[in-house]
């Protein structure tokens, strides 16, 4: 592979993208295994399923296509299993697989890559810059509460663009682990369930209800609103791979890994823009070694578990929200130009924008879902 020096920006937002990927939802996984009867072993389990199953599927993929394919795991769907209410582990766990094996055949069938080469460039970019936008908000909300510190990150940002805009993530990531350090915003460093993980084998069990109640609305919320924008973010950073094997992949991957606690595999699309994004590395064809360090630190933090989730866990939430507002920034600006460029879909970009800034569930289904059917209708119905 031959690393070199200027190929340090790449290695540190791989790292980025770790410390905003599990600092930003690790506590709803958590709160997902608990909600599903899982003891401590069982939860440390699914930190280990999860980490390994992004690594091997981000650098898997990555290495195989030489361009940045960043897989996560499904924040909605955590939210979903986090809700579900007398749900036993064995249970949930042939839910899982239900859902692993749908995403397997979507993927593999072809039938999400042609619905996705359906949907307009500028709708893609309008969902893409409102699911960024969504995050850079959080981190402005979050600034009173650590002004000088994010205040002191964004200065570095502003000057980094100017001076060392190669640098600029990794110049924005250190000031802001030495201000939080300097303030006593670090917290004490607290492990629960021992520093390891290891497998614990869950032997599912088929109950229709459970299979209908959560295993297919697990499924439609992480295509919906994981793996839709996901393809946004890949589309907009000019990453172009073949979405039929990665998806399918993603799915495979579910089924091998639900019974150890992997619930569902999928394209990750706010911190995938950090890998695809110039800050990452200045030649497009070196971003793929970006999501490949990620991967191998996912893996990391899969095999030791609750010991570096709790060093996550000690970092002020501000200073996570400021990195990721900050290196998502440009991907921001270049999605709303990308949305705004065609003046035939501009109401329909906008609508698209809209919807997916605010956020909105119904009947369980996040706000991209019904921002690309709300844009699509206006797409469909704009002025000849």
């Amino acid at each position: 592979m031959g690393l070199t020096r200027r190929d340090l920006p790449a290695l540190v937002a791989g790292a980025v993208v770790v410390l905003v990927g599990f600092t930003s939802s690790v506590a709803l996984v958590f709160q997902a295994a608990q909600a599903v009867g899982a003891n401590a072993a069982q939860t440390a389990s699914w930190l280990w399923a999860l980490g390994l199953g992004m690594a091997f599927t981000s650098i898997g993929f990555s290495w195989r296509y030489r361009q940045p394919v960043l897989i996560a795991w499904s924040t909605p769907g955590a939210a979903l299993i986090a809700a579900s209410q007398g749900v036993s582990l064995p249970a949930a766990t042939g839910a899982f697989l239900l859902c692993g094996l749908l995403i397997a055949v979507a993927g593999y069938s072809g039938a999400f890559a042609r619905l996705m080469d359906r949907i307009p460039v500028g709708i893609a970019s309008a969902l893409l810059a409102g699911v960024l936008a969504r995050f850079g908000l959080d981190a402005v909300r979050a600034t009173p509460d650590a002004s000088l510190l994010v205040g002191a990150m964004l200065l570095t940002y502003l000057w980094g663009r100017r001076a060392l805009p190669r640098w600029t993530v990794p110049a924005v990531l250190a000031v802001g682990l030495v201000g939080a350090v300097a303030l006593g915003l670090v917290r004490p460093l607290a492990f629960e369930g021992g520093w390891g993980a290891a497998p614990v084998l869950v032997r599912p069990t088929w109950d229709p209800a459970v299979l209908i109640g959560l295993g297919l609305p697990l499924f439609v919320v992480t295509m919906a609103s994981q793996n839709l924008p996901g393809v946004a973010a890949m589309r907009a950073g000019g990453v172009n791979v073949p979405l039929s094997p990665v998806i399918g992949g993603t799915g495979l991957a579910t089924l091998l890994l639900a019974p150890f606690g992997g619930y569902a595999l999928n394209l990750s699309a706010i911190t995938a823009a950090i890998v695809m994004s110039p800050e990452a590395h200045e030649d497009p064809q070196r971003r793929w070694l970006a999501a490949v360090a990620a991967g191998v630190l996912y893996g990391g933090v899969g095999l030791l578990g609750a010991a570096v989730v709790g060093v996550f866990a000690a970092l002020p939430k501000a200073l996570v929200l400021a990195v990721a507002a900050l290196a998502l920034l440009g991907s921001i600006g270049n999605g709303l130009a990308a949305a705004l460029a065609d003046a035939r879909e501009r109401d329909a970009a906008a609508l698209t924008f809209l919807v997916t800034l605010s956020g909105v569930t119904v009947a369980g289904i996040g706000a991209p879902f019904w921002a690309v059917l709300a844009g699509g209708l206006a797409f469909v119905l704009r002025p000849r």
